[in-house]
């Protein structure tokens, strides 16, 4: 991990001034950059712990001058943007319902616009379903309020499959989100991702990997005794010997790696060689068709190229997911020539 590396962590919920008070005095040694805790709880059915409400910002001020740390909460609609700006809270973070809603985030970036406060920051958590451009469309609504940042938070989605996780790591659309905007900050959020502690620190090392920007993590002093989500937090020992393992790890791993990067390199150029010298010939096949008067597009061949690499792909070990997407996107740009 760099030293730029965006620690935030702390419980779900806010639920006393001592769990909130003796969480923040355990994670002060993992180093975090800024502490969260929950102060409006969004839940599922009624009757469930729904947070302290306006009263427990009041412990998030007791942390931010005892502790010397910056204090983060979600914020939810206008009225808790308010509170929480005169309670001289430093980060918002939006959560996934909200930022599914873009009449909710666009109310929420209207109330920071005119508080006279403005946050050092918020964070914007990916819409519920994997719709890389409501998430996008979000961070850009916020961007336009006066915040001094406004960064990305992956905290995994609903996608319909079956998964060990409760909500899966589509990595490939924080990927896409980085394409749009390429100089934002961009987090994991690996207790929501995972919903289990036994899976978190996984995640971490795959997102230390990645080359994310930090991590939005809960620790609960006593996480089995949790009002909500018990059980996806961590002790503050817990996660600081997981930070703790991984740091290790990347550092000794960083020298090793270059002749294979190099490798990679390489391959990467043979690879799209390749390609250049395939869509040549997709040109010359594309003129034929036009002086024979054929369709661009022929299904059976198609077919017939697809199932090929498919069977090659199982017989070779690669994904026929990662397979079948590659050879679409051959198609797709091959097609696109011969027009």
């Amino acid at each position: 991990m760099n030293l730029d590396f965006l620690l935030i962590a702390g419980p779900c919920s806010a639920e006393s001034r001592e769990q909130v008070l003796e969480t923040a005095k355990g994670l002060v040694a993992s180093g975090i950059s800024i502490f969260r805790a929950g102060v409006w709880k969004p839940r599922s059915k009624p009757g469930l712990f729904e947070g302290v409400g306006e009263e427990s910002l009041k412990w998030l001020n007791e942390v931010k001058i005892q502790f010397h740390l910056p204090i983060a909460t979600e914020v939810s609609s206008a009225d808790h943007v308010r509170m929480a700006l005169d309670a001289e809270v430093d980060y918002l973070w939006i959560g996934a319902r909200t930022t599914t809603n873009p009449f909710l985030v666009q109310e929420i970036a209207d109330a920071i616009a005119v508080h006279p406060r403005k946050p050092k920051g918020i964070l914007v958590k990916n819409p519920i379903s994997p719709d890389v451009n409501l998430w996008v469309g979000a961070i850009e609504r916020l961007q336009a309020c006066g915040a001094e940042e406004v960064m990305a938070v992956h905290r995994g989605f609903q996608t319909g499959q079956p998964t060990e996780y409760r909500n899966a790591p589509c990595w490939s659309a924080s990927f896409a989100l980085k394409k749009q905007l390429p100089t934002i900050r961009l987090l994991l959020d690996p207790s929501h991702m995972a919903g289990k502690r036994r899976l978190i620190p996984s995640l971490i090392e795959q997102a230390v990997a990645l080359g994310y920007d930090g991590l939005m993590i809960e620790s609960h002093i006593h996480p089995d005794q949790a009002l909500s989500d018990a059980d996806q937090q961590l002790t503050p020992e817990t996660l600081h010997s997981i930070l703790g393992a991984i740091q290790t790890r990347t550092s000794s791993a960083s020298d090793s790696l270059l002749p294979l990067r190099q490798q990679i390199d390489e391959i990467d150029e043979s690879i799209f060689a390749l390609i250049s010298k395939r869509m040549e010939v997709s040109r010359k096949i594309g003129q034929i068709k036009k002086s024979e008067s054929l369709p661009v597009f022929q299904e059976e061949r198609f077919a017939e190229l697809m199932n090929k690499r498919l069977k090659w792909a199982k017989e070779n070990g690669l994904s026929a997911e990662m397979v079948e997407a590659i050879m679409n996107a051959i198609h797709e740009e091959s097609c696109k020539l011969q027009m």
